[in-house]
């Protein structure tokens, strides 16, 4: 039986390639990168990740979350840096144990690589497909090393190689696709925050914190090493921009005026910011993700999305899990009809994909402006206060989204209708003092049915 070819052993691919192999299916897994366990993993590019209920679910399909968890840090909430210098922290959730977790992009996806080959997948590095014949169900890759080619045979062929994916440029070779892609008006570029000489953090790291400025804003994510991954996010062009800041001088320039702690706390921040790229910020939108029973994207390849409310790499993962759901299902009933499986994935994830695109966008706004707004710090107040009140019937959209399990399109449509709520509850308060909290309660519950599962 010829294998389940899986092209790109990012995160995506990699774990599908576990959980896959786990299963028991022949796993052929082709990566156009040198093997990252093996070369460094490229400065400036990684952008941490917030690793949530949605990835954690992936990761245990897999087996995977032991060795996850040695290298993830928890985060308990937004520590906010006013212009003033003061910091305020915003709690993630209603419970202490409600956090999201810091990981490495480049560590967490060795890890995977390690998991996937453990599970009995066949790992190819160098590897680049260079085109498909669907028909003869026939792959062509290319060894980057040495120019060889080679035709693989596959039962079935899964794209998990991102936004750049060769898997989708070879369908749309075929048909078009009706994809595009809408890219932001901003960019990015990851600068490192070192340890104290004593080796302790600089900054509290049981926090993702946010500089938020406007227009543009600077993060910065904990690592275990004691280190912070910081990420400057600008616009491309206008008076504050990476055009207007394009060298280390103009760039110190800026983070003396708006950043000025963070620029204390990099020693040579002039060599990061010459060395480091500018990343690029996009939302793929792609109609058809399956061509027959030949062939699938996921993740990235499918829906990439833009980092603001850290799910990129969670809705990859559950993708994942949805997939391998379809594929056991279909074995259990006698036989696996890839076409199905596919039309059933691509109906299931793609209202999910949509709405967390969608508000992905909606938190950069919230993440670099509303964040620091008073109206927006008192409902966000309330909005806690309301789920503790009213378990099982108000949760707020960001708990919807970082940890459960409700569909991501169930999480955008409740989401706004309880916000409607949340601005006419605050609408002329300015505390919550001033708020009748128990009318609220009755209020929510007689205006929202209880939360779907």
């Amino acid at each position: 039986m010829p294998p389940i070819l899986i092209a790109g052993a990012g995160l995506a691919g990699s774990l599908l390639a576990a959980q896959l192999a786990r299963a028991g299916y022949r796993i052929a897994l082709h990566e156009r990168r040198a093997d990252m366990r093996r070369v460094p993993v490229a400065a400036g590019r990684s952008i941490n990740l917030a690793l949530a209920a949605r990835g954690w679910e992936g990761l245990r399909r897999a087996h995977a979350t032991n060795l996850v968890l040695h290298q993830a840090l928890p985060m308990r909430g937004r520590a906010v840096h006013e212009r003033s210098g003061a910091v305020h922290m915003q709690p993630y959730g209603i419970d202490a144990d409600e956090v999201i977790w810091s990981v490495h992009r480049g560590q967490l996806n060795q890890t995977l690589i390690d998991v996937a080959a453990d599970a009995g997948a066949e790992l190819h590095f160098n590897s680049r497909l260079d085109g498909v014949d669907f028909e003869a169900r026939r792959a062509r890759l290319v060894d980057e090393n040495d120019g060889s080619v080679r035709e693989l045979k596959f039962e079935v062929l899964i794209g998990a190689d991102g936004a750049g994916s060769a898997v989708r440029a070879a369908m749309e070779a075929e048909a078009p696709l009706g994809q595009h892609t809408d890219f932001l008006d901003h960019g990015y570029k990851e600068l490192n925050i070192p340890p104290r000489g004593d080796g302790a953090p600089t900054l509290d790291p049981t926090a993702l914190h946010i500089w938020p400025r406007g227009g543009h804003m600077l993060i910065a994510l904990p690592n275990p090493d004691a280190t912070f991954t910081a990420t400057l996010f600008l616009p491309h062009a206008g008076a504050v921009s990476f055009s207007a800041c394009a060298d280390p001088a103009a760039g110190r320039a800026l983070f003396a005026r708006d950043f000025p702690d963070v620029l204390a706390l990099i020693p040579d921040f002039d060599a990061q910011y010459a060395a480091h790229p500018v990343g690029v910020l996009g939302t793929l939108r792609c109609p058809r993700w399956h061509r027959g029973d030949r062939a699938l994207l996921i993740g990235d390849a499918a829906h990439a999305i833009v980092p603001f409310h850290g799910q990129g790499m969670n809705c990859a993962f559950e993708d994942c899990v949805e997939l391998l759901d379809l594929i056991e299902a279909a074995r259990r009933a006698g036989g696996t009809d890839w076409q199905q499986v596919f039309a059933r994935f691509e109906q299931a994830r793609r209202p999910n994909a949509h709405a967390i695109a969608e508000m992905a966008l909606e938190n950069y706004v919230e993440m670099r402006d509303a964040v620091a707004d008073p109206g927006y710090q008192l409902r966000r107040r309330l909005e806690l206060e309301l789920a503790r009140r009213l378990p099982g019937h108000f949760l707020p959209r960001y708990s919807m989204v970082m940890f459960s399990s409700l569909p991501y399109a169930y999480a955008r449509e409740r989401g706004e209708r309880q916000r409607a709520l949340l601005l006419e509850l605050t609408a002329g308060k300015s505390s919550l003092d001033e708020i009748d909290l128990d009318a609220a309660a009755a209020s929510v519950a007689a205006r929202l049915p209880p939360l779907n599962g």
